[in-house]
């Protein structure tokens, strides 16, 4: 195993986590507004008023005896979502694809059932999945249908993109995509495929996956040098206004593309992980700091967005 120097790190403008936690989340994030992404409900909630849009919520169930109403709704249902409304890292969602008779089939093709659905919300409720183990609410959502020209690449599983969002300037992104070893999960950590992205295009740089880069993506075998992102301006609008809804500084927001409503918004994180270095093959640091230089920051989303797209934007390489 090759090692590189802190040094080189540092010159390639690559963000340490303690950097990053002193630096900017310590420095920029207000631990006031730590609820409004912690927990997913209040995310929705807030969202809608700022033009983000998310997935039709379809019911919240807060206490045990609402888990009978549940019933009553997915016996109409083909495909849903239910997610822990403080939960993290992809724990304790469950994905309807469709239906098999009297049985739910999920992202990975595994079949449950109804009583397993209901004990799956019980123990959401209990606090199974929750920071910090403490009660919590579970909520259901209409299902993603990904747009076609992502779904492909990804391996049963929605692939979804973080941008990385400071001050309210998009400044780094990555396509994540799920893989066998991340068991249909685009959690990177489990061995989904980060895909750099360039703000600039919404066009693929980079792919890695266990922090090693990569061609083709190991299950779809597909090629990960062409991929574009459909309504990339959009998004990039839609993560720069969750600095006006949050007031965090640095976070990092997580959309999808829906294949008939567009963009959605899926989550906030207050925490975001440094692994969307390794996808962009550069550093975060760097853009981090020419935002801070700023001497007459932007005030609108568009022209945040606008800044970023010019100023991050990839070389365009000569043949």
């Amino acid at each position: 195993m090759s090692w590189i120097s802190p040094f080189r790190l540092q010159r390639a403008g690559m963000l340490s986590m303690n950097r990053r936690n002193v630096d900017y989340i310590g420095r920029y994030n207000d631990r006031a507004s730590y609820p409004l992404v912690d927990n997913k409900l209040k995310t929705k909630l807030i969202a809608t008023e700022y033009d983000v849009s998310t997935p039709q919520l379809l019911q919240v169930v807060r206490q045990q005896h609402e888990i009978s109403h549940f019933r009553e709704l997915v016996d109409e249902l083909d495909g849903f979502a239910i997610k822990p409304a403080k939960g993290s890292g992809g724990k304790g969602i469950t994905v309807i694809t469709r239906r098999d008779g009297d049985q739910y089939v999920k992202a990975s093709g595994a079949k449950v059932t109804l009583a397993t659905l209901e004990r799956h919300l019980s123990n959401i409720l209990a606090g199974l999945y929750s920071l910090g183990g403490t009660p919590d609410v579970a909520i259901v959502e209409d299902l993603v249908q990904p747009s076609a020209s992502l779904a492909d690449y990804s391996f049963q599983g929605v692939p979804d993109i973080r941008i990385v969002v400071f001050q309210g300037y998009p400044v780094m992104a990555m396509l994540r995509l799920a893989t066998r070893d991340s068991d249909g999960k685009a959690n990177l950590h489990q061995g989904a495929v980060g895909v750099g992205l360039d703000i600039g295009t919404g066009h693929s740089l980079n792919a890695v996956q266990f922090n090693k880069a990569i061609h083709l993506h190991p299950d779809t075998g597909l090629n990960l040098a062409n991929i574009a992102i459909e309504d990339w301006q959009q998004m990039l609008l839609m993560a720069s206004r969750c600095y006006e809804a949050t007031n965090l500084g640095y976070m990092g927001v997580d959309l999808v593309v829906d294949a008939q409503k567009g963009p959605l918004l899926l989550e906030l994180n207050a925490r975001p992980g440094l692994a969307i270095q390794m996808a962009n093959g550069r550093g975060l640091l760097t853009r981090l700091k020419a935002v801070e230089r700023l001497k007459r920051p932007h005030f609108t989303p568009e022209g945040r967005v606008a800044f970023a797209m010019e100023t991050f934007a990839q070389p365009v390489q000569q043949a």
